[in-house]
């Protein structure tokens, strides 16, 4: 809402960080909120201005929608999607608009159990198996660091639901450090206005999300 045009205050990381905790407890918990603007009253009240509180960057697997997911509604969060959730300079530019033009103080890079984008690089690293195409293949070159790394440090005796669980997160991990220190933009609004870049994985089977990498103390 706004008072004679005026955009509203942009809410603090700390206040949207746990108003996405609130939502995905009630996601959970199998409810909803009243009070979530959906439908035609709240189409006309967004025709003209937008005011996300949070941007989410999440894989695209179709199980993981963020609205659902944290029980929000038209124009509460600003979300982009991509397999694996990687950063990439268009997907950075996604964010920075967020953060610049709607003055967004959080967001969320959030991984998720099963990752199709994950297993692809897995499959790449331990038995070089390609990937069909260039462009899915630039995906999994993205991840790769990221599992390489649990990879080297997991040995080969590793359960491989435990391997892809950990390499979900180290690739949520390094996609949150690419976009605190990628970008002047972002680095400038973390330093001086509070923007919150934080990790997190959603469980398939749980419905719940986890928030692990980038907390505020």
């Amino acid at each position: 809402m706004t008072i004679a045009g005026i955009p509203p205050a942009p809410l603090p990381a700390d206040q949207a960080l746990q108003r996405l905790r609130d939502g995905n407890y009630r996601f959970v918990q199998n409810v909803r909120s009243l009070d979530t603007a959906i439908g035609q009253s709240a189409r006309a009240l967004l025709a003209v201005r937008q005011n996300p509180f949070a941007a989410i960057l999440s894989c695209s697997d179709s199980r993981v929608p963020s609205e659902i997911v944290f029980d929000q509604g038209l124009g509460d969060l600003f979300v982009i999607r991509v397999a694996g959730n990687v950063v990439a300079p268009s997907l950075v530019g996604s964010v920075e608009f967020a953060a610049a033009t709607f003055g967004t103080r959080l967001v969320v890079v959030m991984g998720h159990t099963r990752c199709g984008a994950i297993k692809a690089t897995l499959d790449f690293i331990q038995h070089r198996v390609g990937a069909p195409s260039e462009n899915i293949h630039d995906i999994v070159d993205r991840c790769r660091p990221a599992v390489e790394s649990v990879v080297s440090a997991t040995g080969p005796d590793v359960e491989q639901e435990r391997l892809v669980h950990e390499a979900v997160r180290a690739n949520v991990r390094q996609s949150c450090a690419h976009l605190r220190h990628g970008s002047r933009l972002l680095e400038r609004l973390i330093q001086e206005e509070g923007l919150l870049v934080v990790g997190a994985d959603y469980s398939l089977d749980t419905g719940k999300v986890d928030f692990f990498d980038g907390l505020p103390s």
